[in-house]
């Protein structure tokens, strides 16, 4: 299967031997793509992080973000990721570590705010260096 073109009047030269649908885009642009065996689906936009940050928590600064407005130093090994887009609600699902000690996430009870805790093995807040955090739900 071949995907040659996409121009101002939608797909063009999309071949697929097995005449089966791999992809649909709906009304909405809503994307979605077939599993290899085509028995189902998945849907692009749902699939994909709204949220992702990859910062230093020592000297405190980001490396690198996505949809992320600002970063906030919350006390010792507390962050707080601020989102440029929030989530509709607080129904994001949050994820993070860090390079050395173990990464916990605690809700901050806001669908723009992910709060972010870094803890030794005695669970005392440190400020770790390499910290990331990733979140997934739906825009507002």
């Amino acid at each position: 299967m071949a995907l040659t073109k996409i121009g101002s009047g939608g797909i063009e030269n999309v071949t697929n031997a097995a005449n089966a649908t791999f992809l649909t885009i709906d009304a909405s642009e809503q994307i979605t793509v077939a599993s290899e065996g085509g028995a189902v689906t998945t849907s692009v936009q749902q699939g994909l992080a709204k949220v992702w940050s990859r910062f230093n928590g020592s000297s405190f600064g980001a490396v690198d973000s996505f949809n992320q407005a600002s970063l906030t130093d919350a006390g010792t090994g507390i962050y707080q990721v601020n989102m440029t887009n929030p989530y509709s609600a607080n129904e994001g699902a949050h994820g993070g570590f860090s390079g050395a000690y173990h990464a916990i996430n605690r809700s901050s009870g806001s669908a723009s705010q992910i709060e972010l805790g870094t803890y030794n093995s005695s669970h005392s807040s440190v400020d770790e260096s390499r910290c990331f955090v990733t979140s997934h739900g739906d825009l507002a």
